[in-house]
């Protein structure tokens, strides 16, 4: 197993936070990550979802939603080929750190017998992704500056 995870703190409710992460319809507007979600975020429910860090071929999956708690977690399980082959548990956690301040952090369990030839691609392209969608939810939602952690 590999587990990639990044955080960040956002000068915003964890309210106004969920609101932008759960408009899956704006997402091409403002995410450079996942660049298109559509589907409703409800558990057991399947997205379609396509995504790829700046510089890399976007992908397209149908994860299916393993949890939903409004304002606090929004995660799903994609597979690429058959069970057991690559498999990833996406997930997205907000809490607050007072009243108009979220930390939001994006983690990914990877399993599978493809996950130690694909660790030095997801440590260089999926975390740089993670970290690229952060910033611009931040951008998006918060106050203050885009740049840095």
């Amino acid at each position: 197993m590999k587990e990639l995870r990044t955080e960040i703190e956002i000068d915003a409710p964890v309210e106004n936070v969920w609101r932008a992460l759960t408009d899956f319809p704006a997402f091409p507007e403002w995410n450079p990550f996942i660049r298109r979600i559509r589907g409703t975020p409800a558990v057991g429910s399947r997205l379609e979802v396509t995504l790829g860090a700046s510089g890399t071929k976007p992908m397209t999956f149908r994860p299916t939603v393993k949890g939903f708690v409004p304002n606090r977690e929004l995660r799903w399980l994609g597979r690429v080929g058959i069970p057991g082959l690559f498999d990833g548990e996406h997930v997205f956690e907000l809490s607050p750190v007072g009243p108009d301040r979220t930390r939001f952090v994006q983690r990914e369990n990877f399993r599978g017998l493809f996950v130690p030839f694909l660790a030095k691609s997801l440590d260089r392209d999926a975390r740089r992704g993670f970290e690229e969608m952060n910033l611009a939810l931040r951008a998006r939602v918060g106050r203050g500056p885009a740049a840095g952690p």
